[in-house]
This record gives C-alpha cells, sequence and structure tokens, in this order.
C-alpha cells in the first residue's frame, strides 16, 4: 500500500501448488533406481526446469480440489502428477549429508574491530543524506518525510492518523477495494499517534520510528486485532498479547495502524484470497493485477534477514525451517533503520539466540570497490526477456560503481526446489492437520488441495530434503570464500492478471507460482538473507526487482549494496492508486 513507509512481514513464501505433488516410492532395486551424491561434491548442472500446468479457476478448481481429497486423487492423480512435474526427483538421490532440519548457523568469529561510527550515528546519516522526495519527481514517502513534517512544526503524528483513517476508509470504500488493510480500528490508531504527538512536543521521542505508521502482516498477533493468518476460522477472539515484532514497534514509537492481507495461511505467491474477511488485495501499478504473496502488499524494498536474525514469536507457526522476518519498506534506508531496531535475540524465539550484533556497517560508503558479486548466468537468465534485460543493466550499474561480477555456479537448484517444496508443505502439514480434519470447508479451495498434496510426502522425503539443505549450505560456504553475494533477478516475470472467477473461488497458476519462486527458494531453504530492491518496470508498467544474497548474518553488505542499486532506478513511476498522507 503506497502510503506505508513499512510493512512487516515474515518473508517465507509457500511454493505449493495444485500440480506440484508427491508420488510413491518407487519399487525394485535401490541400485538400479538411486543416484548416489559424494558429500561435497555437486551433482551435474542443467537448467531450470519450467513447469507448465493449466491456470485453474471457477468449476475446474473446484473439480480438483475436490478430486485430489478423494481416494482417487490421493492413489492415482497426485502421484501421476508428481512424475510429471519431477517432484519424485529426491526419491532416486542416495544422499550421504547428515539431514540440517534448522538452518541456524553460527556466527563466524572475528576480531573484535569498533566500528568507526555507531549504529545511531549511520541511521542519522541515512535519514539526512535521502533528498526531499519533492526535489526529485514522484517517490513514496519515508520515514524522512515523515520526521521532517514533525520536527519542523507542518504536521503532528496525530494530524498524519486522521489522514490514515481517512485513506482506509476510502480505500475500503473504493471500486474495486484495495483491500491492503484488512483490520484496523479508529480509536487504537489514534492513541498511539497522541502519545507520539505529546514525545515530539516534549522532546522525547523513542527512536526514528516515533510516529511512523507501519503495518504488520495477519500472520503475526497484533492487540486488538484477531489472528486470522488469513482465515475465516481461526482467530475468532481479539489478541490480547503482542508478537514480539509488534511490541518492538510499539515500544519504538511506531503508529501500528491495523494488519495486513495475506493468502490463506501463506500458501501461495499470488495473494489470491476470496474468503470473506480478506478478499483479493488490488496491484497499485495495475489494480487488475495480482500483488504477489504470501504477503499481499507492494513495496519498494525487501529487507529478509538470516534465519533466526528477527524474532518470529508470536507468528503462526506454518513453517519453522524456513519462516524469517523482515521489513518491507518504501527504500532501502528506511529497512536499514527498521532491521537495526527489530534485530536481536529474542528469549521467547528459539533460533539466532547466538547472533551476532546487527550492524550497518560501511552502508554509507561512497562506492562499491572491493566487493565481488557473484552471478551464475546460466540460473540468472531463467526469466522472462524484459526482466532479464533490465536485471542485466542493474548488475552492470553495479560493476560501474567499483564492483567486480565474479561467474559462479549454483549447483542442484533442481534438487534445492524440490527439497523446499517437501520441506514447507510437510511442516505445514504438520501444524495444519487438525484445522485440515476440523475446518475443511471453510478454507479456500486452493488450500484444501494444496493439504492434500502434503499428505504425499513420507518421513523419508522429509529426511532427505534436509539432507539435500545440509548439502546446498555447504556450497554456499565454498561460494562465500569467493565472493560477498549472490545478485539474481527477484521474480521470473511480473505478476499476473486477476481473472474474475479469481474473485470468487480463488485460482491456481502453477506456472507462475514456480517462476515467482525459482529465485527466492535458495535463501528460503538455507537461511541465508536477502534483499530486494526494484530496478525498473515493465512495459506495462509493473514494477521489475534484483535479488542481492548474501552468507549468514552479513545483512550489512546488502544493505550497502541496495543502498546503491535503489539509485539505477533513475525514476519512481507513480502508481496509479496512491494515497499521499503527508499532503
Amino acid at each position: 500500500m503506497a502510503l506505508l513507509p513499512l510493512i512487516l512481514v515474515p518473508l517465507t513464501v509457500l511454493p505449493a501448488v495444485l500440480y506440484l505433488c508427491c508420488g510413491r516410492r518407487h519399487t525394485g532395486s535401490a541400485a538400479a533406481v538411486l543416484q548416489r551424491r559424494e558429500p561435497g561434491r555437486p551433482a551435474a548442472r542443467s537448467p531450470p526446469r519450467d513447469t507448465w500446468a493449466p491456470r485453474l479457476g471457477g468449476f475446474w478448481l473446484r473439480l480438483f480440489s475436490h478430486a485430489v481429497n478423494t481416494a482417487f486423487g490421493q492413489f492415482l492423480l497426485l502421484p501421476l502428477l508428481v512424475r510429471m512435474h519431477n517432484l519424485s526427483l529426491m526419491r532416486s538421490l542416495d544422499i550421504c549429508e547428515d539431514p540440517t532440519f534448522i538452518p541456524e548457523v553460527a556466527a563466524e568469529v572475528t576480531e573484535d574491530k569498533s566500528e568507526a561510527k555507531s549504529t545511531l550515528d549511520i541511521m542519522k546519516q541515512l535519514i539526512d543524506a535521502r533528498p526531499d522526495s519533492a526535489s526529485t519527481g514522484f517517490s513514496f514517502k519515508g520515514i524522512k518525510d515523515y520526521l521532517d513534517c514533525y520536527r519542523s512544526g507542518k504536521l503532528t503524528p496525530s494530524q498524519v492518523a486522521k489522514n490514515i483513517i481517512a485513506t482506509l476508509e476510502d480505500c475500503d470504500k473504493s471500486t474495486p477495494p484495495l483491500r491492503a488493510i484488512v483490520q484496523w480500528d479508529r480509536e487504537q490508531i489514534m492513541l498511539m499517534a497522541e502519545a507520539s504527538t505529546a514525545r515530539y512536543r516534549n522532546k522525547c521521542t523513542l527512536s526514528h520510528l516515533d510516529g511512523i505508521p507501519v503495518c504488520v502482516k495477519e500472520e503475526f498477533k497484533v492487540v486488538p486485532y484477531h489472528h486470522r493468518v488469513g482465515t475465516v476460522y481461526l482467530g475468532t477472539e481479539p489478541e490480547t498479547e503482542d508478537a514480539t515484532v509488534a511490541k518492538k514497534l510499539r515500544e519504538a514509537g511506531a503508529i501500528i495502524i491495523g494488519v495486513s492481507n495475506m493468502h490463506e495461511l501463506g500458501t501461495g505467491t499470488t495473494g489470491c484470497n476470496p474468503n470473506r474477511y480478506h478478499k483479493i488485495p488490488r496491484n497499485p501499478y495495475k489494480p487488475n493485477h495480482f500483488t504477489g504473496g504470501s504477503s499481499s502488499g507492494s513495496a519498494a524494498a525487501v529487507a529478509a534477514g538470516t534465519f533466526g536474525r528477527i524474532s518470529c514469536h508470536g507468528s503462526y507457526p506454518l513453517s519453522y525451517s524456513t519462516v524469517s522476518a523482515g521489513p518491507i519498506c518504501t527504500s532501502v534506508a528506511d529497512a536499514a533503520i527498521v532491521y537495526s531496531i527489530l534485530a536481536e535475540p529474542d528469549p521467547l524465539y528459539p533460533y539466532g539466540l547466538k547472533q551476532p550484533k546487527a550492524t550497518l556497517s560501511d552502508m554509507c560508503a561512497p562506492d562499491l570497490k572491493g566487493l565481488k558479486l557473484g552471478v551464475d548466468w546460466m540460473f540468472f537468465k531463467a526469466c522472462d526477456a524484459e526482466v532479464l534485460t533490465i536485471c542485466e543493466k542493474a548488475v552492470e550499474y553495479l560493476k560501474s560503481l567499483g564492483a567486480s561480477v565474479v561467474e559462479v555456479s549454483l549447483p542442484e537448484m533442481e534438487e534445492v526446489k524440490i527439497a523446499h517444496v517437501i520441506c514447507i508443505l510437510s511442516e505445514m502439514r504438520d501444524m495444519l492437520q487438525p484445522d485440515f480434519n476440523k475446518h475443511f470447508q471453510e478454507m479456500n479451495l486452493e488450500t484444501r488441495a494444496t493439504l492434500a498434496l502434503a499428505s504425499q510426502f513420507t518421513a523419508l522425503d522429509y529426511i532427505t530434503a534436509n539432507r539435500q539443505r545440509t548439502r546446498s549450505m555447504r556450497f554456499l560456504r565454498e561460494i562465500f570464500t569467493t565472493v560477498n553475494c549472490i545478485v539474481t533477478p527477484a521474480v521470473a516475470s511480473t505478476a499476473p492478471r486477476i481473472h474474475e472467477s479469481d474473485l470468487l473461488t480463488g485460482s491456481n497458476d502453477t506456472s507462475f507460482i514456480v517462476q515467482s519462486m525459482r529465485f527466492m527458494q535458495l535463501a528460503n531453504l538455507t537461511g541465508i538473507p536477502g534483499l530486494v530492491v526494484p530496478v525498473g518496470y515493465s512495459t506495462a508498467g509493473l514494477p521489475i526487482s534484483l535479488q542481492v544474497m548474501g552468507k549468514w548474518w552479513d545483512e550489512a553488505v546488502l544493505l550497502r549494496i541496495g543502498l546503491k542499486l535503489e539509485q539505477f532506478r533513475n525514476q519512481t513511476k507513480k502508481p496509479s492508486i496512491y494515497y499521499d498522507i503527508l499532503a
């Protein structure tokens, strides 16, 4: 939603789809079936495989969702489909490595070098360095714009809150409704805003986020909203306790304006959620297109930390081995500020307790000299032509700032794709088994089919997938000895169009889901951090982004690169749906 400088989301996105499913284990001699994978030695490379399947909606989605939940579907249809789409690949592999069930990596031991500037100093520099939005043509309003208004007395947080409430009311009445924020409360917004106004008046603000409007994805608990996680059956009572991230935002003085829409239970990548509490959020650039999901919002930069970097305590535990949290902001500088406030160990969250201190070291360096960007060009080029053209130019721009590009090989990406599906689906089915039995008829059609597919996986499948996780993490350790980061397009294609039947029954577009997850699944599976920055637009006016991934706990180098990368986009196009809260 264009009015917000921050939307907090967990960045796991489920690639489980109607035509991605698992068949039965082959019978016969293991020697005749299994391909042995030697420890540390990658298999022969091949280009990423495109998956084709018909786009399902309306009657055909109803029929398919019903069929896969019958004996015919479980014993005949799904096993047939898995062989068609290569998801039996892992069952033909003999992987020797021990499984890694949680991608938590110990921090490297380094010399204790005090930073030239503290994180607070760097945050101030980031805010001061960002040009005024009015002087650079159109740009999304960010933290600097709000702080300038509050500090100058031009506006107060209370006045901004009233503008936001008017905007939320207009969004609900518009045709079609934007559906970015699905729960909000006028009284709650004004209470937080008035408290922030008093702090500015008394010159005792809490942080750089004081008075900044934010919203939190419905997957997190936020008082006093319903923790529905995109469903109609969860969160029957208002929450009485905040998730850790919501608590930290309140402690920083942010104004939580509500909770944002999401794909039901995070089971897709379009944001298509036709149930009565949510409906389909519209892409502000083209309202007849999806936003993407499962976090169904548009943004200028997405920053995801290393697995365990930001606490997920208080989020719905859909997939515990791939979930990480991070901010969606209007700029890389804003993402860095929010990240530095949220990233720290949480005694209530078991992962990341031994993480190193979050740092913004060298983020404001004048260039990228000395940095090595790893690119696997065969993998990089597995995207639509206009995505490739813009992303290649963005890489050249980074080179012009002093970075060097090193060709690397990302091995076994087909195995990574399948292991990723198996891990997420198995963990989700485990978590949602009671829901599946009790609330089946209340679930969206796509979710019913997805969970039916998840039941095809066995304990052996899950263990083998986590053995592959071990291999992939070992390969990445080797790659990161030669480069500082890995660069890919963020998504292989732009956001798809919304069909009329989607509004009633939802949809399943397997081809898009495979494309949308292609460049994300490596970081999801292995727990490395990633940063996504828009670098241009398609001929239809839809955003195109580049992704930068770094080694575990090294978010600082990603933010340094991202800060320069967003300068490549010499113009930010104004969305067709846009509200200027500071006007």
